[in-house]
């Protein structure tokens, strides 16, 4: 009866989506679950059951010094990584910030116009459609650790078929921007022409579908310099045509949106020319492969989707809900303010994201659960050390940097008095991003979507528009409600992350306690996990039996610390 209640629990932890192998016989029984024989090794998570490589996992962490070389020879694999895509990331934002930055200087109504067509349908098409792409990060990262880098290339086309796909079925919403925006009433001149500036960035979303599938074949191989630079220099393209276009021929919100376009395409563009030339490996050409079982990778991609989409989606809503609010253009144009800067230190924390994303699907492909483990207990410390540097930094400059966008004194007093709650909000967002990264690299996207769900859109949405309105509290509690959302994500993510075998690294029982703070629970998550000693041997993991002085197995049962079937 134990075999049976085991077989029937590994049934129900089946991920959704296996990847069939690279010779399309064999590989069409692997999709959809895949079968978990007795493979040295450990069968992968999304590899249809084929064994992990047998790599030695990393030595157990015994003393101090253990503990400072495993830091730091872990910072510099996810640093190597995270800190390249990080750059590139802060260059295609810093694409949207310099378009903003020279709008800014026409006005308060092109600013608020601006930052509604950035901020929401920008922002839309780019949560959706990154979050799409991030099923590649699942699927070629475990790929590429297991050795089946022939089969890169197909995931890429098959990423890129459905990403275009999702282009096409999102431009209406662009096109009907007008619309949208004056039936959640929306100010009327400030509908009128965000849905222009909307209109006008449609091209740069096809751009995106490109480029983001692009990005995450070529991180899962740890190729992250080349497209640095080449976001770089689009960020580079996109000042000198902002210049050209908006300050010299005066083009105003159409110039801006074209230099935002074509700094966009310069980046997708660049990617794909390095992959099909440079990248011989993974890319064998175009295959008609790409085409086939379409569905099951359709499933992760919405999974990885709307995992992103429900917290990104969210910042969208708390922009549109500030334009009901009395003096509609400085609300929108100081919470936009606001949630630029937070984006600017996001997409550092999207760096990690990737990273670790690709050092957990690795780690797992490889059939080294411990390693993987070590990299999550090092990028969210340090990835919380650097939220708190930046709130400091927004602390110390409360007064004065939001003169970058805007040279009304009215609206930098306006920003300058939710910068604390900016602070406080990039403290509590550093951990996100690097648990969301974990999650997708064990391909464990649709729990955190249910997270995502409850804590933005039943608790912290609700919670922002009784107080913003019905109160008549202002934007502040508005940016409040979203730090109270954040909080209770945070607790919920941290509560019950654990790598628990070489088969699956994420569980998370969702347990709302948005009372607890993210230090707390990182502080507990320390001490309190206890495996029991059959957990251990059921994971592999004997070593750690005998850490602890003993071969006979007990069950753990001290108060607080959740025990495994």
């Amino acid at each position: 009866m134990q075999g049976r209640r085991d077989g029937k629990q590994a049934d129900a932890n089946k991920p959704p989506y296996s990847i069939a192998s690279a010779s399309s016989g064999a590989g069409r029984t692997a999709a959809m679950g895949g079968d978990a024989s007795t493979i040295e090794g450990g069968p992968l998570p999304h590899l249809g059951g084929r064994p992990a490589s047998r790599v030695p996992d990393t030595p157990l962490v015994r003393t101090a010094g253990d503990a400072a070389r495993m830091v730091w020879d872990e910072s510099k694999r996810l640093w190597g990584i995270g800190l390249p895509i990080g750059v590139g990331m802060l260059s295609m934002y810093a694409i949207s910030s310099i378009t903003q930055i020279f709008i800014g200087h026409l006005g308060n109504l092109p600013l608020a116009a601006a930052s509604i067509g950035l901020s929401v349908f920008a922002t839309f098409a780019l949560g959706f459609l990154l979050g799409m792409g991030s099923a590649l990060e699942t699927l070629c990262g475990q790929a590429f650790g297991a050795g089946e880098v022939a089969m890169l290339g197909v995931y890429l086309q098959r990423s890129w078929i459905i990403l275009v796909a999702a282009c096409v079925v999102m431009t209406p919403v662009f096109v009907f921007a007008e619309s949208l925006l004056l039936l959640i009433g929306q100010d009327a001149d400030v509908a009128r022409e965000s849905a222009r500036f909307a209109t006008y960035i449609v091209p740069s979303i096809y751009a995106m579908g490109i480029n983001f599938a692009a990005s995450k074949f070529l991180q899962a191989q740890s190729k992250v310099t080349v497209p640095a630079w080449i976001g770089f220099g689009a960020l580079l393209a996109c000042a000198l045509l902002n210049y050209l276009f908006v300050s010299v021929l005066g083009w105003g919100l159409p110039g801006a949106a074209a230099a935002y376009d074509i700094a966009h395409w310069i980046i997708a563009l660049g990617q794909v020319v390095y992959i099909i030339g440079w990248c011989k490996d993974g890319w064998k050409g175009w295959s008609v492969a790409a085409f086939h079982e379409i569905w099951p990778f359709v499933r992760l991609s919405l999974e990885s989707a709307v995992m992103l989409c429900l917290e990104v989606w969210y910042m969208s809503l708390i922009t549109v809900l500030t334009g009901d609010l009395e003096d509609a253009q400085i609300a929108v144009d100081s919470l936009g303010i606001c949630m630029n800067i937070n984006g600017w230190e996001a997409m550092i924390f999207i760096g990690l994201n990737a990273a670790i994303s690709v050092r957990v699907s690795n780690e797992l492909g490889s059939g080294r659960p411990r390693a993987a483990w070590n990299a999550v207990m090092v990028v969210v410390g340090e990835a919380l050390v650097i939220g708190i540097l930046c709130m400091a930094l927004i602390l110390i400059f409360r007064d004065s940097f939001s003169i970058i966008f805007t040279s009304d004194t009215t609206l930098q007093r306006a920003v300058a008095r939710i910068a604390g709650l900016l602070g406080l909000t990039m403290v509590l967002n550093s951990v996100q991003p690097v648990v969301s990264g974990v999650a997708v690299g064990g391909g464990w996207q649709g729990l955190v979507a249910y997270i995502n769900l409850g804590c933005y859109y039943i608790f912290g949405l609700p919670l922002g528009y009784l107080l913003g309105y019905k109160f008549s509290f202002g934007v502040g509690v508005i940016k409040l409600s979203q730090l109270h959302a954040v909080c209770s994500q945070k607790s919920c993510r941290m509560n019950e992350t654990r790598i628990i075998s070489q088969r699956k690294i994420l569980v998370v029982n969702y347990i709302p306690s948005h009372f607890s703070f993210i230090a707390g629970d990182l502080v507990r998550h320390a001490l309190w996990y206890h495996p029991s000693d059959a957990h251990l041997a059921r994971c592999g993991l004997e070593d750690r039996l005998e850490s602890r002085g003993r071969t006979s197995f007990r069950p753990c049962a001290k108060v607080g610390r959740q025990r495994h079937r």
